[in-house]
């Protein structure tokens, strides 16, 4: 066997136009269900962030975390990702405090630069120099996780006399790092605890590893794997299931389109008819014996610690639950 596997979800807490509720209620029901998630075993909770979409994808992972903390007490949680430009380094090291105080040391935080030019203009950011201002924000966060007083002075950050008051309780939150180009994967080996994306980059993630004189053995690996579902019936799951994930793949196929600057090579999500994305092959709709099949033949390509599945919009939490119960069922305990 190889090393431990574990699951969890991600919470983006749309609320899709053709499926529109009340948000109150759909924010309610998705804690409700991130709540018996640690009950039937899975292991994270994770919140993403992309801001002024039509959809309502969530634009503040933070504070949906503190709810998420006030609602569990085992679960891992954390962002997935934060987009690391848009934040100041002192307050997002802050607010880490106190979510890792909230969750009694429990979060878990996953960064990166983010590909959408819109979303760094709007919050006056120079969307071309996002990538120096996210490796002056690694810098200082990681100095006031370790109890530093911080003075800086860099071409995106002057700060000086910072400190945590109060303190995360563990010191430096566990950090994750995101992207796909050459240069993102160089910054995950160079800051991070370990790898948070897709698994065709991570044989580029062990060499940037070994150059920074690490041991890709000991790699920290966690795999989105946002359209992979498990059912008895993959065809009628198919039937029921596609429309919601069809979504997804509209919105982050036109957004990955807007400035091509993913670091994909080649962006799977294109928009597309709802048979197209059907016969696409983009979701994975598996019983439960091939998804065990799928996950063991991953873990001897890769050294992967963490799958992360999603929670599909405009899906009443509810009607997912036994998707998700299958999953933790028949599944979960193979790994």
């Amino acid at each position: 066997m190889s090393n431990p596997l574990t699951f969890g979800y991600l919470y983006d807490f749309r609320n899709p136009p053709q499926w529109e509720r009340r948000p109150a209620d759909l924010y309610a029901e998705i804690l409700d269900f991130v709540a018996w998630s640690e009950t039937a075993g899975f292991a994270g909770a994770w919140v993403p962030e992309h801001h002024g979409a039509q959809d309502g994808y969530m634009p503040a992972p933070n504070v949906a975390l503190a709810a998420i903390a006030a609602r569990t007490s085992r679960i891992r949680l954390g962002s997935a990702i934060a987009l690391a430009p848009l934040y100041h380094p002192v307050r997002f090291a802050e607010e880490c405090a106190v979510l890792d105080i909230l969750s009694d040391g429990r979060l878990e935080m996953a960064l990166a630069i983010g590909y959408r030019r819109r979303e760094t203009q709007a919050y006056g950011v120079d969307f071309g120099k996002r990538g120096a201002r996210f490796d002056e924000f690694l810098a200082i966060v990681q100095r006031l996780w370790a109890g530093e007083t911080v003075d800086f002075a860099g071409q995106h950050y002057s700060i000086a006399g910072a400190t945590l008051r109060p303190a995360a309780p563990r010191g430096r939150i566990p950090l994750y790092i995101g992207g796909f180009a050459e240069k993102a994967l160089a910054r995950v080996a160079k800051y991070a605890d370990g790898y948070f994306g897709n698994e065709e980059v991570c044989g580029l993630y062990a060499d940037k590893l070994r150059a920074e004189g690490k041991d890709p053995a000991a790699a920290r690996i966690r795999i989105q794997s946002l359209f992979t579902l498990v059912a008895e019936d993959p065809e009628a799951a198919m039937a029921e299931m596609a429309p919601y994930f069809h979504h997804v793949n509209e919105t982050y196929g036109a957004w990955l389109a807007e400035d091509q600057a993913s670091g994909i090579d080649k962006v799977a999500l294109k928009p597309m008819s709802l048979d197209a994305f059907k016969r696409s092959g983009i979701l994975q709709i598996l019983t439960p014996d091939a998804a065990i099949d799928h996950f063991r033949a991953m873990q001897q390509r890769i050294n992967v610690e963490h799958i992360m599945m999603m929670l599909p919009p405009g899906l009443p939490p509810a009607k997912f639950q036994p998707y998700a119960q299958l999953f933790a069922d028949r599944v979960m305990p193979a790994f």
